[in-house]
């Protein structure tokens, strides 16, 4: 297994992508052990000292005014994160968790959070020996960060809450006596150091992204047979067209269109077979090409958000000051991962549209549903109705998350950004597109073998269809289609074509 040193270089999506599906252990760069080391030392100065800092020697939120005493700081700490806990719903995936404790020790890494580096060893320990805390999906507000499931992270060190230890989920308390450990206790600042942050969102907003960037690429693959068992007109790819609207996006989705089906016998030329194509075929640039340009923006604003510090307040030790702020505010990944479900219910959208232009004989030419026994068998008829249902259910889920805010803590946080509910509906709505386009991918393969087109076919999207149909046979006779749906999606899951 790799191991990733955090603290020396920028930490990379692909890195992320590593730890959190068990490809690497972690540990702490000497540099940036010394930052974290010098960060708590000032901490501990401005407790000696008496100041007055928020969350260091005050209460949270609306109680910010009162003053704690140098005697109950350790338990003000303690009381933070069991009084935050209250999380709800099923929990995060195992990735989900691993993701958000490696973003957590990174952004304490960089020595403005005032916490002892002891501290962070032991959530590194969490994440190396693979004891995940359970951590439920509800219950942020994505300001002040993602406080009650992050809550649930740092409680499993306390013995509270759950965690999955050895693949079982047990009670945390259990799993300290199993292996040794004794109950944490925080030091002044510690709870509010773990838990003020914005890496819930972030790391799920950042797994939704990363699987979203595969399904793109695999589904311009799918989408060309599709073209393919259509016999589409390629010159809507014609370089000269998308010269004079050079947005990037389109661009570069033409260019993998005219590389990909340059050996084609399948495709057609514009008048050849008809003058033009629906919009789901001749418009493929200009749509996905604007869905391209929304991933490259997500994972810039990615790339700086995880190398980020989202604590409050911030403690700069070279000038011995703790300064109050806002970077915990979720706002800026919110607006991110709204775009991310808007961009990616469009391309799910315009897949189920070419699945209807497959099953439709009207449309395509070719039997109804895709089946040459039809009465007696269905084919692809209730597979559609299943595209759509999903397509339908990404309309509600892509409604924004960041237009909405409610006040909290007495209207002492009077502005949130519901950022970690815009990544979870990013997250849903990338499952349901691969499933539509899991879909297209067996309706298209099919429209492939009825006009037996797979010797004419490109030799990139050949690769593809043999691909599907080493694990999926042509569909002669109803049969069983769920389980066909199931293993085009694991297909387009695996990694790219």
């Amino acid at each position: 297994m790799d191991h990733l040193i955090i603290g020396d270089h920028p930490l990379t999506i692909e890195e992320v992508i590593r730890v959190a599906r068990g490809q690497a252990r972690v540990g702490l760069s000497e540099a940036a052990r010394q930052r974290i080391e010098h960060s708590a030392e000032t901490v501990a100065e401005f407790v000696s000292q008496g100041r007055t800092i928020y969350g260091i020697t005050t209460g949270f939120g609306k109680f910010s005014d009162v003053l704690i005493s140098p005697e109950e700081l350790a338990e003000l700490q303690h009381n933070l994160i069991i009084s935050h806990s209250t999380g709800v719903g099923e929990g995060l995936a195992d990735d989900e968790i691993r993701a958000i404790i490696l973003l957590r020790i990174n952004a304490l890494s960089f020595g403005y959070s005032g916490i002892r580096l002891e501290t962070i060893e032991h959530l590194m320990g969490l994440l190396n020996d693979n004891i995940l805390p359970w951590i439920p999906q509800r219950g942020s507000l994505g300001a002040s960060g993602d406080l009650a499931p992050l809550a649930h992270m740092v409680a499993v060190l306390l013995g509270e809450g759950r965690c999955k230890y050895q693949g079982e989920w047990i009670e945390a308390k259990a799993m300290l006596e199993a292996t040794g450990r004794e109950p944490y206790q925080l030091a002044a600042k510690e709870g509010l150091a773990l838990i003020n942050g914005t890496q819930v969102m972030t790391a799920v907003g950042l797994l939704a992204y990363y699987d979203a960037e595969r399904l793109f690429h695999n589904h311009l693959r799918i989408a060309g047979i599709t073209l393919e068992s259509l016999r589409a007109i390629r010159d809507v790819f014609d370089e000269r067209l998308h010269r004079i609207r050079p947005h990037a996006g389109q661009m570069a989705v033409a260019q993998s269109f005219r590389e990909m089906l340059q050996d084609s016998d399948l495709m057609s030329a514009q008048g050849e077979l008809r003058v033009q194509d629906a919009y789901s075929l001749r418009c493929i640039p200009q749509v996905l090409g604007a869905t391209l340009d929304t991933l490259d923006f997500v994972r810039s604003k990615l790339e700086i958000e995880i190398n980020s510090v989202t604590d409050n307040p911030i403690i700069f030790e070279e000038d011995m000051i703790a300064i109050s702020g806002g970077n915990f505010h979720g706002q800026p990944m919110a607006l991110v991962f709204d775009y991310l479900a808007i961009a990616m219910s469009e391309l799910a959208n315009l897949a189920e549209r070419r699945i209807e232009r497959l099953v439709n004989p009207a449309l395509s030419g070719l039997p109804a549903f895709l089946t040459e026994h039809g009465g007696l068998h269905s084919g692809f008829m209730i597979a559609q109705y299943s595209a759509a249902a999903l397509v339908s259910e990404n309309k509600v889920l892509a409604h924004p998350a960041s237009v909405d805010s409610i006040p909290s803590s007495a209207n002492q946080e009077d502005h949130v950004s519901m950022g970690t509910i815009a990544a979870r509906k990013a997250r849903d709505i990338i499952r349901n597109a691969e499933y539509v386009v899991a879909i297209e991918f067996l309706c298209s393969c099919q429209a492939i073998d009825i006009i037996e087109g797979n010797n004419k076919m490109s030799g990139a999207t050949r690769q593809v269809y043999d691909k599907l149909r080493g694990a999926v046979p042509r569909l002669v006779r109803d049969r069983f289609l769920a389980s066909d749906i199931e293993k085009a999606r694991e297909l387009v899951r695996q990694g790219r074509f």
